[in-house]
């Protein structure tokens, strides 16, 4: 449920010691509440989270949002972005006081084209995210919203962290009064 990528962690903690220009990557601080990415918003950097823990999510024109994942350290964002040179696709924020290295545009484009390790942990990030998609679609259908809650609160137990009653019912893809409901009938 917080995904994390140690392998990319540590490859990016070695860029940064060994950089020649210091300002490739720099380390950025994130609030709590504080957001890294906006949708449809401009992304001038891709960023990995060094600490903390993240909420990303699609914003519908609704005004409904739906959590994707909950991010942690060496999850990468704004690289989608960057590739594509498009606006941002959703939007990330920070659960929890959070770091992130934050590669320039430039030196980033320029790992994808020198840099072997970046592109094989890039298509390993794509497939897993490919992967985590379609497990938890079909986690969805195959297990009750009661099943799929009882994890989310256990997570939030277990990291230490405050799950608003908004973001447990975005993340399950279900309204409050729904999460209210099943809410109660753990609680019997």
């Amino acid at each position: 449920m917080v995904r994390t990528n140690l392998l990319f962690l540590n490859y990016i903690d070695e860029l940064y010691e060994k950089q020649e220009r210091r300002e490739d990557i720099i380390l950025r601080k994130f609030s709590k509440g504080e957001r890294i990415l906006q949708q449809n918003g401009e992304s001038s950097k891709v960023m990995l989270i060094k600490e903390g823990i993240t909420k990303c999510y699609f914003t519908e024109e609704n005004g409904k949002e739906y959590i994707i994942e909950f991010l942690s350290k060496g999850e990468i964002v704004g690289e989608i972005e960057i590739i594509k040179n498009i606006a941002c696709l959703c939007s990330v924020e920070a659960m929890t006081d959070t770091t992130v290295y934050a590669l320039s545009k430039p030196y980033f484009t320029s790992l994808i084209k020198s840099n072997l390790t970046l592109n094989n942990l890039l298509l390993d990030v794509f497939a897993e995210r490919i992967v985590n998609t379609s497990s938890r679609a079909s986690y969805q259908q195959l297990y009750t919203t009661e099943h799929t809650l009882r994890q989310l609160l256990g997570l939030q137990s277990q990291q230490n962290i405050e799950i608003s009653k908004e973001d447990m019912a975005a993340y399950l893809g279900i309204t409050i009064r729904s999460l209210n409901r099943v809410l109660k009938s753990l609680n019997k």
